[in-house]
């Protein structure tokens, strides 16, 4: 999953669970039922999960273009920052 894949896939995710949400409130609060608003809410977060979570082509439009190994030892490797230099004295 790329960048904008997992972007697509956390709107999606929020839409679907607000939306579930209204709808299960709604449809219990007529009924009078909380046990239908729970049953409506989790089929829901179930038809959510089985929406975003799964690695689905259209979530991965935007593949990566990872380096060659032999292209990547050409370029330097980040060196760490000496954080010792950089510490204050405190006068007392």
């Amino acid at each position: 999953m790329d960048w904008q894949g997992q972007k697509l896939a956390e709107q999606l995710m929020q839409i679907l669970l607000v939306s579930s949400a209204f709808v299960a409130f709604i449809a219990g609060y007529i009924l009078g039922s909380f046990q239908t608003m729970i049953l409506i809410y989790a089929g829901g977060v179930v038809l959510t999960s089985l929406i975003t979570i799964p690695n689905w082509p259209v979530f991965n439009r935007h593949p990566l273009n990872w380096l060659d190994p032999v292209e990547a030892e050409k370029h330097p490797k980040p060196q760490a920052a000496n954080s010792s230099s950089k510490k204050k004295t405190s006068k007392k």
